[in-house]
């Protein structure tokens, strides 16, 4: 693999897996839903923590911990759906869309109540900056390849939440949303050789209507947000 010639033959790489387990527990049990702070401030804190490669490392598997587990939600949600009703749903990690326009209203949003209990406008927001802000140094750690699959997944379900899932549209979700564009742009760049666009991105890239954005904590609308425009901007690299 490209990614591991290219770790072994640029210099020997400390990582502490003791130091990761420690990152990810606090960040795990720190914040989140339960924090009593904004998550504007949670998102800034935990970025701070993650911090050198060992916050790389952590900031990696947190994506792909969410990414996995809303993954295995779905499934489970669609094994019910044929239960009750006989029908059968497809669920493919390449492309949630299908799924969603299908039987949007009678499916959760998983990433709000994973078993790992990383919230999306929190620590999964905090992960994807430092991922996006360090993807030059992502092949010292890890292989990007999967990691990026795992970023336009979670980037998949965020944007279909919004459209089938009946999530609302606030600062905290277009800020998630906004840092997943951002951070598969930067990984993208990163590449020698990066993959096509998934389908839920094309899609999504082919439109160029703008989102009335929320304040959390009331219904006044305070800016509004054009995922096409802003995919085509940060993505075609």
């Amino acid at each position: 693999m490209r990614w591991l010639r290219r770790l072994l033959g640029g210099g020997r790489v400390q990582l502490d897996p003791g130091r990761q387990q420690a990152l990810l527990r606090e960040v795990q049990h720190r914040y989140g839903a339960h924090a009593q702070i904004r998550f504007p401030e949670q998102v800034e804190a935990v970025t701070g923590m993650l911090n050198g490669d060992d916050g790389l490392v952590v900031a990696a598997r947190i994506v792909s911990q969410v990414a996995d587990e809303a993954h295995v939600d779905l499934q489970a949600q669609a094994h019910e759906f044929h239960r009750r009703t006989g029908r059968r749903l497809l669920v493919h990690r390449r492309n949630y869309r299908p799924l969603w326009s299908e039987a949007g209203p009678a499916l959760r949003w998983p990433l709000f109540a994973l078993p790992c209990g990383f919230h999306p406008y929190a620590q999964v927001a905090a992960a994807v900056a430092v991922v996006g802000s360090r993807a030059p140094r992502l092949h010292r750690v890890t292989d990007p390849n999967p990691l990026l699959t795992r970023v336009f997944e979670v980037l998949d379900l965020t944007t279909a939440g919004w459209e089938y899932g009946r999530v609302r549209v606030d600062t905290d979700a277009a800020a998630l949303a906004d840092r997943l564009i951002s951070t598969a742009g930067q990984v993208l760049a990163a590449m020698d050789d990066p993959p096509r666009l998934p389908p839920a991105v094309r899609e999504l890239m082919r439109r160029n209507n703008t989102l009335g954005v929320h304040d959390p904590t009331g219904p006044r609308a305070v800016g509004g947000i054009n995922l096409g425009a802003t995919m085509r901007e940060r993505l075609l690299v």
